[in-house]
């Protein structure tokens, strides 16, 4: 298959990139992580002024999609600008009230869309927390086939990217749907969930790549800059090539959602491990070719750093996604 962004697409990621290149997202990353929301659900309401939020949604709950291809498009320039907030999971709740259906959906699918809404949301079989279910004005969970609306956040816990906070929900709650439905539903958003979190990845990859490629032209050693020596050259191509070998994926997994195809979970798995390994092999590059300042602070794209390993590992390990794929 030769696919290629038509030219509405490509505007689209550029209209997206010239915009969050404007906000500047690491203060924005700062204010998310010391528990100042505010600038992050501003640049959220930007987000879904651009339609972000409504791709997923369809069109009968005032959104657009669900549209997968334009989604993949999309979230890649969120990884790449290390957008904060629940993201992917608010896309999921989305797939997951529409295959509910019920008041639940009709409630808030419009204010998902519209962005309203931030959501959180934990399935069963992808870890016990929700992502940032603190900042979110809701948080869905599923076990079997009921649908929760959690009564609160819950406990909080560890995580290594501080503008990614993971929280327990708690236990209980109103459930909202409930049947066959919600147990389909529930697989559906866990592979929409996983696709998303595979562009954030990609995304994220794509700059650590471009921003240390920037760096080793400017720093020199012996005279000369460390981009000339060959070492450095061989690990960079090399990171290239995992992230270009992820992309393919990436949008041949959007084309299988599109066509509801039985191996779309399969597509999505593969696309999923390609991207969370390229872009946590971009991490660990960047990291190695800016030395000692790479640790610091100080250096905006310490968050990016922090952000490919949880990418990596959230809705859907490496391991688990190689093994879908094997039994697909």
């Amino acid at each position: 298959m030769r696919f290629l962004l038509d030219d509405e697409q490509r505007e689209f990621a550029r209209s997206l990139d010239a915009m969050l290149t404007a906000v500047g997202t690491p203060s924005v990353l700062r204010a998310w992580a010391a528990g100042d929301r505010g600038p992050g659900r501003a640049l959220w309401g930007r987000l879904a002024d651009a339609g972000v939020f409504a791709l997923a949604v369809p069109q009968a709950y005032g959104g657009l999609g669900p549209l997968p291809v334009e989604l993949a498009v999309a979230y890649v320039e969120l990884g790449r600008h290390a957008v904060p907030g629940p993201v992917a999971e608010t896309l999921a709740a989305g797939v997951l009230l529409s295959g509910a259906g019920g008041p639940a959906a009709e409630e808030w699918l419009p204010r998902i869309a519209s962005g309203g809404a931030v959501v959180s949301l934990r399935l069963a079989g992808y870890g016990p927390y929700a992502l940032d279910a603190d900042a979110a004005d809701a948080v869905f969970t599923v076990d079997g086939d009921e649908l929760r609306l959690a009564p609160g956040p819950g406990e909080p816990s560890a995580s290594a990217d501080p503008a990614r906070r993971l929280f327990r929900p708690e236990p209980g709650g109103e459930v909202v749907a409930k049947g066959p439905a919600v147990r389909a539903a529930a697989r559906a958003a866990g592979d929409w969930a996983s696709f998303a979190t595979a562009a954030l990845a990609l995304g994220c990859g794509e700059e650590l790549l471009r921003a240390t490629v920037a760096y080793v032209k400017q720093r020199t050693q012996f005279g000369v800059p460390v981009g000339s020596f060959q070492a450095v050259k061989h690990r960079l191509a090399d990171t290239l090539i995992g992230l270009e070998f992820a992309r393919p994926l990436l949008y041949g997994a959007a084309v299988e959602l599109a066509g509801g195809t039985a191996g779309a979970g399969a597509a999505v798995a593969a696309a999923k491990a390609a991207a969370g390994e390229a872009g946590y092999a971009a991490a660990r590059t960047a990291l190695q070719s800016h030395g000692a300042v790479g640790y610091t602070e100080e250096l905006d794209l310490a968050w990016w750093l922090r952000r490919a390993r949880p990418l990596r590992d959230a809705w859907g390990t490496p391991s688990a996604c190689r093994a879908r794929v094997l039994a697909g």
